[in-house]
């Protein structure tokens, strides 16, 4: 059974700085595509970065670029999403999320690319 379980959202100020962690279980965690997600009430889920756990190609998504650092521990098959920087338009809830096989995106991941997601957890930035 594919678990995976974000943590680390929170309220910040402008400036700030958040990392989500994203433990996952039951997957082949060497070779999987994992992502972040971010989704604001009425708008659509958005991709904020994504890469391939064996290597390869990172997304981010432009609102994010320089801030923004996804990274892995492989030992704890554990996803990390560093937010610096942070701003009041990154208030939203965050989405971890699993593909079990390569990455692959034209443009820009889409969420029905992705097979496993967490419950999510929410981040607020107040100016």
């Amino acid at each position: 059974q594919v678990q995976l379980v974000e943590s680390g959202g929170g309220s910040r100020q402008t400036g700030g700085s958040l990392r989500l962690s994203c433990v996952t279980s039951g997957l082949r965690f060497s070779r999987v595509c994992m992502g972040w997600f971010r989704q604001v009430p009425g708008k659509e889920r958005e991709a904020v970065a994504a890469f391939p756990t064996s290597g390869g190609s990172t997304y981010y998504a432009d609102s994010v670029k320089g801030r923004f650092t996804i990274s892995k521990d492989m030992a704890k098959s554990t996803v990390y999403l560093q937010m610096n920087e942070l701003k009041p338009e990154d208030t939203a809830m965050y989405y971890c999320a699993a593909r079990p096989e390569s990455c692959w995106w034209v443009g820009t991941p889409r969420d029905s690319a992705f097979n496993y997601w967490g419950q999510g957890t929410q981040v607020t930035v107040s100016s």
